[in-house]
């Protein structure tokens, strides 16, 4: 099948409770596999699809998608450099990368780049779902094992603090950076507030005042600042 561009219904009752998606891949059965697998869901629906990045970035200023599922290899302009040019244009469009290979190279760049998410190819269906909807709520989905691959791309590539970085962190309280080297680590809201001690609500203030501050989308690029400012600092081994 062609790859499509549906104009968006913004007129629905249903609008707001729609995660409208645009999914671009090079190959056309992984297109088309998560495609029909992300129309299954209710509360998705599939209104793009594009075989690589210049594609994506065009059908995404076209449509306007709540997120993008994104291969990382694509020929042409790759997915970085798409991710770059979709978070740039559309803020309010988050971006998920998808690759094949557990052991990316380009995890560092992606999430610099702007992506909110990273997650392997070969996921379990639920997985996949449960994914689309934490990213698309503005949340920012890193599994452990990806912390540890940001962490290490970080330290092999990026051995010198981001002067801008470190300024703004240097304008967060006590209890802001506290709450920022919690994010780096990769903890949730709720495991925030047990270490802490304090109420979830407390935190999510405590974090929404952290990303406004870093002047950054989510908690991906918080993690990426923390490691650029200095504040944390990679650890050696495993």
């Amino acid at each position: 099948m062609p790859d499509h561009t549906d104009e968006p219904d913004r007129t629905g009752p249903d609008h707001k409770s729609t995660i409208r998606i645009v999914v671009a891949d090079d190959q056309d059965v992984v297109r088309a596999g998560f495609g029909a697998l992300l129309d299954s869901q209710p509360d998705f629906t599939v209104v793009g699809s594009a075989p690589g990045g210049a594609e994506a970035v065009r059908v995404s200023r076209e449509v306007r998608p709540d997120l993008v599922l994104m291969d990382v290899r694509m020929p042409g302009m790759d997915g970085i450099e798409a991710t770059r040019r979709i978070a740039r244009d559309l803020p309010d469009t988050r971006i998920m990368m998808l690759t094949t290979f557990d052991l990316d190279e380009y995890v560092y760049d992606a999430l610099a780049a702007g992506a909110s998410g990273f997650l392997l190819k070969d996921m379990l269906a639920e997985r996949l779902f449960e994914a689309v909807r934490i990213v698309a709520a503005g949340e920012a989905l890193l599994a452990p094992t990806v912390t540890r691959r940001l962490i290490a791309e970080f330290t092999r590539l990026r051995p010198r603090a981001a002067p801008r970085q470190a300024l703004a962190v240097d304008a967060l309280t006590p209890r802001e950076r506290e709450v920022l080297g919690l994010i780096a680590e990769g903890l949730s809201n709720q495991e925030i507030a047990a270490r802490l001690v304090v109420g979830g609500e407390t935190v999510k203030t405590h974090v929404s005042r952290v990303l406004a501050k870093l002047g950054v989308r989510d908690r991906a690029q918080a993690v990426v600042a923390a490691y650029e400012s200095g504040l944390v600092v990679p650890r050696s081994g495993p």
